[in-house]
């Protein structure tokens, strides 16, 4: 095995919002938005077979 991508940082943006209804009831609006660090591993990894080890790094 060799090493084909090695970069650090946010893979997938998250963000919650709550919002207040008409009725007063509560809705939690939640969104995922990918970061140029997904698409800069989805194209080295392209049509490859490959092992993915993933750290947190906080």
């Amino acid at each position: 095995m060799r090493g084909i991508f090695d970069m650090e940082g946010v893979f997938v943006k998250y963000r919650e919002e709550t919002v207040e209804l008409e009725n007063g009831h509560e809705l939690t609006h939640r969104s995922e938005e990918p970061t140029e660090l997904w698409w800069k591993l989805k194209e080295a990894i392209k049509g490859k077979r490959v092992r993915i080890v993933v750290y947190e790094v906080e």
